[in-house]
């Protein structure tokens, strides 16, 4: 987990330590314990005490105020209740708050904790046909976006921005892309070039208010369950102010390169049109939000590379990266 100072698996052994120590903060049955699923951005654990089962999330430090969670809860909250999205509740602890804080004696920090409900379903993969997934991935998308436009946000917002600044800028969410491994100059004058071509036409398209607003900002395959023909939108932890187009390219997210890719986005395109208008220039656009995103993973692996996801991914991802720059440039070259 980035900004930890100690190895990780000692990290997550607190952690572990943490979580269960925690259970007792909400209305779960005696003798329930937690285990890990997932380490990224955050920890993730699934408590389990025979038939009951829920999900407890454990923040990395500095990345979010408690209110800014808050926030994100509150969307989602009324992202459900309004019928549009699927999304797990979380469960108020025995204090009745969302937001629980929680310290280990062997890390510097105190965490920030929210349990949600179990939510079934399946995590889809890559290689199964994901067009009619990402169709209705794509009316998601629009449902959530035009309840983005009409809900009455906290002021002030108090969650990440994912404009070009936030990944490119001097303090880019999750480091200088530069710094990933295995970016050797020719690479870097290539995605250098891709950086520029981005900022550009990012700039040219403008963050008008039918464009530009409140999103998931990561609606990965990781973050989605499905079950028969329903899909399952979890973790809003990276939600924030976006373009909504970047959606889709979060949906793509390290698989920018997959054959099925052409597919997807047909699919997403025709889904997210079944709800929402989206003009073919915004469509043409698309490619640049899908570059703007790996350039985001690359930083990502790069600050987070002592996990091990990063670790797997980053022998090859600054080469393909730059492979789908390549791509990229030639596209908008007459442009």
């Amino acid at each position: 987990m980035a900004g930890e100072q100690m190895p990780l698996q000692e990290v997550l052994k607190h952690l572990e330590r943490l979580a269960n120590d925690s259970l007792s903060l909400w209305p779960v049955p005696e003798g329930a314990t937690a285990r890990l699923i997932n380490v990224s951005e955050n920890a993730t654990y699934l408590v389990e005490a025979g038939a009951y089962r829920s999900v407890l999330r454990i923040h990395r430090p500095a990345y979010h105020t408690k209110r800014g969670i808050g926030q994100e809860l509150a969307w989602a909250q009324a992202l459900a209740s309004s019928g549009l999205v699927q999304t797990p509740p979380p469960i108020a602890g025995l204090n009745g708050a969302l937001v629980q804080e929680g310290h280990s004696p062997g890390l510097p920090d105190p965490r920030f904790m929210v349990m949600f409900q179990f939510a079934e379903g399946r995590q889809p993969d890559e290689n199964e046909d994901l067009v009619g997934p990402f169709e209705r991935l794509g009316a998601i998308a629009a449902r959530t976006h035009l309840h983005s436009m009409s809900w009455p946000r906290p002021e002030p917002l108090e969650r990440l921005r994912w404009d070009y600044d936030a990944v490119f800028g001097p303090k880019a969410n999750w480091g200088d892309w530069r710094a990933a491994p295995n970016v050797t100059p020719g690479l870097q004058a290539v995605l250098e070039e891709v950086e520029l071509t981005i900022r550009r036409r990012l700039s040219e398209f403008g963050q008008g208010p039918e464009r530009y607003g409140l999103i998931h900002a990561d609606m990965r395959l990781a973050n989605l369950l499905i079950e028969g023909e329903n899909t399952t939108l979890i973790d809003f932890d990276d939600c924030g102010q976006g373009w909504y187009l970047y959606d889709f390219a979060t949906g793509v997210s390290f698989m920018e390169d997959h054959p099925q890719v052409p597919a997807m986005r047909a699919a997403w395109v025709r889904g997210y049109r079944s709800v929402r208008p989206l003009s073919d220039a915004e469509e043409r656009e698309i490619d640049t939000f899908i570059m703007l995103r790996r350039m985001a993973l690359l930083a990502w692996i790069g600050s987070h590379i002592e996990a091990p996801e990063p670790q797997a991914m980053a022998p090859d991802f600054a080469r393909v990266s730059a492979e789908l720059g390549r791509s990229y440039l030639a596209q908008f070259a007459t442009q």
